[in-house]
């Protein structure tokens, strides 16, 4: 039985994608441990994933070591190699990484990259990654910021080693074929499995619109402001936006008074802390209407296709989304789960909105269009088909 070892700086609880992959590979008889260490409290709470498989780097979230590792990091983090120094635990899961033996080292997040290359290097085995973001521009688009150099380094240096390359959607894949030619990746979109599939909710006869947005954390610049502002425009007291993800006081009271001066009422904006991700598809099956509202900048953001868009198909929701690059031709290429705006352009979001509450036929129909699109395309059990070839592949080269 071949063994892969998946390796994370984030638990799985921050990382569905490597707890799909996780999930899938043992489904087909490999031998997998989790190397994973933890970021957010919230996280941390979440105990679903203890079991034997998940091992634990670099203390758990609070703990004396936790902190110690975090005080190290800020101090050495410009003295260390950067393959060492660019997030807190990479030296811990590198030296963890190499006592254990495995066939194939996989990386998520660019921390782990020079991890598993390392590691398969020294263990003579083979090494993969799996690239949920365009990097270099994750956090900046200015070429001379810390974070792009950086990022950029560990991509140079370490991406030409890796004997195998996803990418979490099609124009990612497409950027980083761009910038390495011989990468030749294969693109895995962000979809869950169909067992996560939800009854569409028929409520043409119900007088409430319910929208729904979801992230780890909820913030400011993320379009939200914007559905704010939009359903004000509309002075509806019965369409309301729920927003699930982690917050701050100070964040919350942000939102309330952009709602204020919007002129929502308070039972218009709901905040709902996180949950488990198998139990987010209830939730969200319980609302109209999933909103993307991802923004153009820094670029990666405009290329990246995130669960968001297939959380809300897998629910069975309706969906809207800003006219990033990616969101725009996912639409386009499916006209019927959904509708697009120019971002920032509250009286079009609006007006979409609008058409909905008036037409609840309208949204029916588009509700079942995107259900029937995560049953029968976008669904894990087809999406995974790629993968686990790409890894039997990798295996027998």
């Amino acid at each position: 039985m071949k063994k892969i070892l998946l390796i994370s700086p984030f638990p799985p609880a921050q990382n569905p994608r490597l707890l799909k992959e996780y999930e899938i590979l043992k489904a087909n008889h490999f031998n997998v441990k989790v190397l994973y260490a933890e970021r957010d409290k919230w996280a941390s709470d979440y105990k679903s994933f203890e079991n034997k498989d998940f091992i634990l780097v670099g203390g758990k979230y609070g703990s004396p070591f936790y902190y110690l590792t975090r005080l190290l990091h800020k101090l050495l983090r410009n003295v260390l190699p950067t393959a060492y120094g660019y997030n807190r635990i990479s030296w811990l899961l590198y030296l963890r990484a190499l006592s254990i033996k495995a066939d194939l080292y996989l990386a998520h997040n660019l921390g782990a990259l020079p991890v598993a290359v390392k590691a398969a290097k020294k263990n003579k085995a083979q090494c993969g990654f799996d690239a949920e973001d365009l990097h270099r521009h994750e956090l900046s688009d200015n070429i001379n910021t810390q974070s792009y150099q950086q990022a950029k380094f560990l991509e140079d240096k370490f991406l030409a080693q890796v004997d195998y390359f996803t990418a979490a959607s099609p124009l990612i894949a497409t950027q980083y074929q761009k910038i390495y030619p011989s990468l030749k990746p294969t693109a895995i979109n962000n979809v869950f499995s169909s067992g996560f599939l939800q009854k569409v909710v028929d409520n043409r006869k119900d007088k409430e619109l319910k929208l729904f947005w979801l992230s780890q954390t909820i913030g400011k610049g993320r379009g939200i402001e914007d559905v704010i502002k939009s359903i004000g425009i509309l002075k509806q007291s019965h369409i309301s936006l729920s927003l699930l993800g982690s917050i701050g006081e100070d964040i919350e009271i942000y939102f309330l008074n952009v709602a204020v001066k919007a002129g929502l009422s308070r039972n218009q904006l709901n905040f709902i802390k996180p949950i488990s991700p198998d139990e987010t598809f209830e939730l969200a099956n319980q609302y109209d209407i999933g909103l993307a509202l991802e923004q153009s900048t820094p670029f990666n953001r405009d290329i990246c296709l995130t669960n968001k868009i297939f959380t809300y198909l897998t629910s069975g929701l309706a969906v809207i989304a800003s006219e990033t690059t990616a969101q725009k031709d996912f639409v386009l290429a499916n006209p019927n789960i959904g509708k697009s705006y120019p971002i920032g352009d509250i009286n079009a979001l609006a007006s979409i909105i609008n058409q909905y509450d008036n037409d609840r036929d309208l949204l029916d129909q588009t509700k079942l269009a995107s259900s029937a699109l995560a049953k029968e395309k976008m669904n894990w059990e087809i999406e995974s088909k790629k993968f686990i070839k790409l890894i039997e592949m990798t295996l027998r080269n």
